[in-house]
């Protein structure tokens, strides 16, 4: 995981290579890189899609089976880093040695202490002029607040970057460029390094023991007694709690320190077995349990990503925590109860399948022959029902209109749509009930981009699109008290509801409906409450100002009554949504939009221009910070309306020189003359449920 361009492919090209498991060295700027599959990747030379891949590292006479997911680095794919960390035990944050902690780089970072990933820090292209091994290092430590302690230090730097000294093992490898498979020869610490690897030594023996009690008592009697296993063991177990992040580098590259970060993988990231039992809840009597990841447990998996396959169809991509499946054997869907059959396994190599015929606790496989499957889905054995912890994904901020052009094409764009629905969960696709419009949503203007490309492609689907929209979300502001009678006589049984309802904002931190019933007496029978809780539900899909979604809302069923006969559960569910249409005009509704969080590295004599720009697109400026090499970083919060075709921009302002990262921050209100605007361009009009 990693910022955009820190080497992330280069380097799995790498570990692929020197596994045995490629002949060639595929490059990502010639577009033949074994993990960028799509013709959008290798065009672009960007990851888009997440690629799962298995190798097997040779490491003192045992080996070990490494499953490798490579990510991509653009805010707008985001998704993909989520599922795979959600499924992985540990990961490989890569740093480029010139950009160091860049603004993506703190993303994926803060999404892997979410799930509680432990890390080791790869310090790339030190190849490269101005690199800095030990200052990227110190970077970790501030702006991570990670205690990143080097266990290797590098042999000259930029051109003359030759190699490094392992710290624990106290040798020094010299690489040379060339693609063998063993490229290095292993000589004696140079003696202009002597004085600096007894330093760094000093401070890594220190950081090992601090994190072992019986290395403790040995260290201060002696910190050069402590042996080299005993140092890896207790720096393992200080990276698997979460302490520690050992830190190598390289240049990939260049073909150099591969070999020692596919060492470092082995030795401080944990394997299944040190992540122990994993947290489910048991659905038989909805009770947490834990999952041992032994392959004589109960089977159970987690679907993290569905892909579409021209050739096998929809594959799911699972990561087995307990127990044994064999390819055709049975196994239930937790979400829908349903049983289903698993036709075929593979293990997975980029976007190649090689079949096999069972998966085990701690495998990562994709599987194919369900119907009806989910990302975050967890399937297991039929006759032990868990369910796995799921995953949250963002919601979409930005979306056009598209349609078919031509009226062939029409039904083949339906379905094409809802493939990439639901492979991708940041991407939505809806219907405007206003204009009948298509309109479809995602994280970026990339996003989309990628998703109109592989229309055009992939299913063979011409579009004509319009401008991109924001998607606005809508809230009321102070609480109303409303009653809400429905009735309806049409020859024979009628319709009959009566709610009382406080409607307000919702609980700080509460997204959705948050619902309350407070009837006494069974003036509302039992059996309507949640009638009139979907109700409220269904109606939040539409505000009362523009038609946009209403982010969370606050109902409280204070009393009310009902007919004996007329009375039924869709009377109360459309005297809710009346309820909802009549009371939000009068808790002062407002328009939300989503502001992003920008982040601008410019040289500083555009800085003034830069500045102004944003204030012009009502940005607030956060903080002004200097990089060590002259640089300067704008931080500022801009809402997203105003932000269309800014990279154009900043390269006009710049010459080109300065870049930028976006990534979606938090909803605010729109400023009342500009929400009157959108209010009345989107000529949305109130429809009663009745009309």
């Amino acid at each position: 995981m990693a910022h955009i361009d820190a080497g992330k492919t280069t380097t799995s090209e790498r570990i692929l290579y020197y596994t045995g498991k490629t002949h060639k060295i595929g490059e990502v700027h010639d577009g033949a890189a074994t993990m960028d599959w799509m013709v959008q990747e290798q065009e672009r030379g960007i990851t888009i899609t997440s690629a799962a891949t298995t190798a097997f590292w040779h490491y003192r006479d045992r080996v070990y089976q490494v499953n490798l997911i490579d990510t991509p680095g653009h805010v707008d794919f985001t998704v993909e880093v989520e599922r795979s960390l959600r499924v992985l035990d540990g990961t490989v944050a890569t740093f480029c040695a010139v950009g160091r902690v860049q603004p993506q780089s703190e993303t994926v970072w803060r999404q892997a202490d979410k799930y509680g990933v432990p890390k080791i820090a790869y310090v790339n292209k030190m190849d490269r002029v101005g690199a800095d091994f030990l200052a990227c290092v110190e970077e970790i430590k501030t702006k991570l607040g990670a205690t990143a302690v080097p266990v290797c230090l590098p042999i000259g730097a930029e051109e003359q970057f030759q190699g490094i000294v392992d710290l624990i093992g106290r040798k020094a490898y010299y690489y040379n460029s060339s693609e063998e498979l063993v490229n290095y020869e292993v000589k004696e610490i140079p003696e202009d390094m002597q004085e600096a690897v007894a330093l760094w030594r000093g401070k890594l023996l220190e950081v090992a023991a601090e994190s072992d009690d019986s290395l403790m008592e040995k260290y201060f009697e002696d910190p050069e007694s402590l042996t080299e296993d005993e140092v890896v063991a207790a720096l393992r177990k200080g990276t698997i709690s979460m302490q520690i992040v050992p830190a190598c580098c390289g240049s990939s590259f260049k073909n150099k320190g591969v070999q020692f970060l596919l060492d470092a993988v082995v030795r401080y990231l944990p394997s299944p077995l040190d992540i122990g039992d994993t947290h489910a809840t048991n659905l038989a009597n909805d009770q947490a349990t834990e999952l041992a990841p032994s392959p004589s447990a109960p089977f159970c998996a987690l679907v993290f990503k569905i892909a579409t396959d021209p050739f096998v169809g929809r594959l799911a991509y699972l990561r087995a925590y307990s127990g044994h499946l064999d390819a055709g054997s049975y196994v239930l869907n937790s979400r829908t109860g349903k049983k289903e059959r698993v036709a075929r396994l593979y293990q997975m190599h980029s976007n190649h399948q090689n079949p096999i015929e069972f998966v085990e606790a701690g495998d990562i496989c994709a599987a194919v022959g369900f119907k009806d499957l989910r990302t975050g889905d967890t399937i297991c054995s039929e006759n032990h029902r868990y369910a796995l912890e799921s995953m949250e994904f963002p919601d979409p901020v930005i979306g056009i209109a598209v349609e078919p052009k031509t009226q062939g094409d029409l039904d083949k764009l339906g379905v094409a749509l809802s493939k990439l629905a639901e492979e991708d969960p940041t991407f939505t696709v809806k219907s405007d009930a206003e204009t009948g419009q298509t309109i479809i949503s995602g994280m970026g203007e990339l996003h989309l981009d990628i998703i109109v490309d592989r229309l055009r492609r992939e299913f063979g689907v011409e579009i004509n699109q319009g401008a991109p929209q924001v998607n606005y979300k809508e809230a009321i502001t102070t609480t109303f008290q409303h009653r809400e009678v429905f009735k309806k006589q049409t020859g024979g049984r009628g319709k009959f509801a009566d709610i009382i309802v406080e409607i307000g904002p919702a609980d700080e931190g509460v997204s959705g409906l948050q619902f309350e019933n407070q009837v006494k007496g069974g003036n509302v029978p039992k059996e309507f409450v949640p009638s009139v809780q979907k109700g409220f539900e269904s109606a939040m899909a539409n505000g009362v100002l523009a038609g946009y979604e209403v982010q969370s809302l606050k109902v409280t069923l204070l009393d009310g009554s009902f007919h004996p006969v007329d009375s039924d559960q869709l009377s109360f569910e459309l005297a809710a949504r009346m309820a909802f249409r009549h009371a939000c005009p009068k808790c002062k509704p407002v328009l939300l939009e989503p502001i992003m969080s920008l982040e601008v590295v410019t040289p500083e004599e555009y800085m003034g221009d830069i500045v102004g720009d944003l204030n012009r697109r009502r940005g607030q400026i956060v903080a002004m910070d200097a990089t060590t090499n002259g640089a300067r970083i704008i931080k500022a919060f801009v809402p997203l309306a105003e932000q269309f075709g800014y990279v154009t921009v900043l390269r006009t302002l710049s010459s080109g020189r300065a870049t930028s990262t976006m990534s979606f921050d938090h909803y605010t209100e729109v400023p009342p003359a500009m929400a009157r605007d959108i209010v009345e361009k989107s000529g949305y009009r109130l429809h009663d449920e009745d009309e």
